[in-house]
């Protein structure tokens, strides 16, 4: 075996290789079909729908909302008089509602009364099941939110019309 055998046999497999790469077998070729189907076309189709939920989960409108802590004064309808939300403790002498789980008056210490919002009988507020329909009513604290509302005309213009 002298120099040009083995530089032949090194040429044959070179070729042997390139021959694998420029002329594949197309029968395994097209077997591959459905897997690169699935990768070229669903693939960037799944990652492009992943994407927009992304950037919808992070662009989505929030409600501006207030936590408030602590009791607020009723609102008031047209005659004057406090309009009470159904289910939240309230006291009619000071015309204050309070959190939820509250069961008496900071300011005249007298028993606080809730609305039943199924049948709006009014009744104690440490009593949690209505007398005349039998609802329980458990709020959780951070649940109940009220949106502040502004008194007079928006800042930097006049009210809308």
């Amino acid at each position: 075996m002298n120099l040009i055998d083995q530089l032949g046999r090194i040429w044959d497999q070179i070729l042997g290789f390139l021959s694998l790469l420029v002329i594949p077998d197309w029968g395994s070729l097209v077997g591959l079909l459905p897997i690169l189907l699935v990768i070229g076309v669903l693939g960037p189709l799944f990652s492009l729908i992943a994407l927009i939920w992304v950037i919808y989960m992070v662009r989505k409108p929030r409600a501006r909302l207030k936590i408030l802590e602590g009791s607020y004064p009723a609102l008031l309808d047209a005659l004057g008089q406090p309009v009470y939300p159904t289910g939240q403790p309230y006291c009619a002498r000071d015309g204050l509602i309070y959190p939820s789980r509250s069961t008496v008056c900071d300011v005249c210490r007298d028993e606080l009364v809730v609305t039943c919002p199924k049948c709006t009988i009014g009744r104690q507020a440490r009593i949690r099941t209505c007398a005349n329909c039998g609802l329980v009513l458990q709020i959780d604290e951070r649940a109940v939110q009220r949106a502040v509302v502004p008194v007079g005309p928006p800042p930097g213009g006049a009210a809308a019309a």
